[in-house]
């Protein structure tokens, strides 16, 4: 079709074939009647397309202005059955339930399950005597409007105030429950104290000494009565200082001890501050190391063998020390007897020495000489 109308423009109009502009708008309204084509078709099935001689620029502008009226009457029209369709649905549906009246039925119904025998008699006898009390004294004749009015409204009352009475029992029930609780546990912590306080009210032992106050005071007693007396004033005044609590006779040890190892301890810090830091070095050199791919510089192999070469020559110089004592036995009490019979025999072949000195030059002075000639 866009051939079509291009080459029917071409033969009106010959000198029109280099035109951009013109052939931009030949597209456009060949797209335009390719869209009416199919709107015709989807709308008229069994009808032709439009003849050649009709399609002309004012009959598109009019079949594209009935096409886009159409179209959104068919969207108001869909619009409008969907709302009429949703409300009749809601419409009839039934009304859903209200939470309050879902919570209600759940919380009755979980009752009912919960309730034993006696209970479920005792609430159904409960529920007929409120359906037949109000009936029966509606039915009967009474002389006065106010007494009946007044009787119905008490046996309508009855039952929550039967609820509110098991409430309040029930209250009261855990209300006791929580007393009892309570109760045990003063009573737990009555008798901790008590032992608490037997235990630092026990007098001490009484030491050699106040028995022998006490003696001398027995003695005086003998002597003069006054005497006896002071004696015994002071005794009691004395083990009254001395009774309640004391600590255990250890306490001073063990506070020692710790002191010391607080002291050791704080010794400790710097050379393991410095083993940390050493530590933390390494690591981070290793992690250098492993980040940079696994390679080695030779820079790190240089100081590597620099430190292994100080390692060795240290390693030698700790086994020169430890030749001179390769014969010494383990034991260190053993060692250092063995060291002192080793410095007895130098200082034997020491005196030896000297001697035999002293006996050459004797023999070789020049006195020894002359009185040998």
């Amino acid at each position: 079709l866009t051939h079509r109308l291009t080459m029917s423009h071409l033969a009106q109009n010959p000198g029109a074939i280099f035109s951009p502009s013109i052939a931009r708008a030949a597209a456009s309204a060949a797209k335009d009647w390719s869209y009416i084509d199919a709107w015709l078709a989807r709308k008229f099935p069994n009808r032709p397309s439009p003849p050649d001689f009709e399609r002309n620029p004012d009959t598109l502008r009019a079949l594209l202005a009935l096409a886009s009226a159409n179209e959104s009457a068919d969207e108001e029209r869909s619009l409008l059955f969907n709302l009429e369709s949703s409300a009749l649905a809601q419409l009839s549906s039934p009304p859903p339930s209200t939470p309050l009246q879902t919570a209600r039925h759940s919380i009755l119904s979980s009752i009912s399950d919960s309730l034993t025998r006696e209970g479920s008699t005792a609430l159904t006898a409960l529920a007929q005597l409120s359906l037949i009390l109000p009936a029966a004294s509606s039915s009967s004749s009474s002389p006065s409007t106010t007494t009946s009015s007044t009787t119905t409204t008490l046996l309508s009352a009855l039952p929550s105030e039967i609820i509110k009475l098991q409430l309040t029992l029930d209250s009261i029930e855990q209300s006791l429950c929580r007393l009892e609780t309570l109760t045990a546990h003063l009573a737990s912590l009555t008798l901790q104290h008590q032992s608490l306080s037997s235990s630092l009210d026990q007098p001490p032992r009484p030491s050699s000494s106040h028995s022998t106050q006490d003696d001398d005071g027995y003695d005086g007693y003998n002597d003069n009565a006054s005497d006896h007396n002071n004696n015994n004033n002071n005794h009691h005044q004395h083990s009254g200082q001395l009774s309640g609590y004391h600590p255990p006779p250890s306490l001073a040890i063990s506070n020692l001890s710790a002191q010391r190892r607080i002291k050791s301890l704080t010794a400790k810090i710097p050379e393991l501050r410095d083993r940390l830091s050493a530590l933390s070095v390494k690591q981070q050199q290793q992690q250098q190391g492993s980040a940079a791919g696994g390679s080695v510089s030779v820079e790190q192999v240089r100081e590597e063998e620099e430190i292994y070469l100080g390692l060795v020559e240290q390693k030698r110089e700790l086994d020169g020390r430890l030749a001179a004592f390769a014969g010494l036995p383990h034991d260190l009490d053993a060692a250092r007897g063995e060291l002192e019979g080793l410095r007895q025999e130098l200082r034997k072949a020491e005196a030896e020495r000297d001697t035999v000195f002293e006996g050459l030059v004797e023999r070789e002075s020049p006195k020894k000489r002359v009185g040998r000639g």
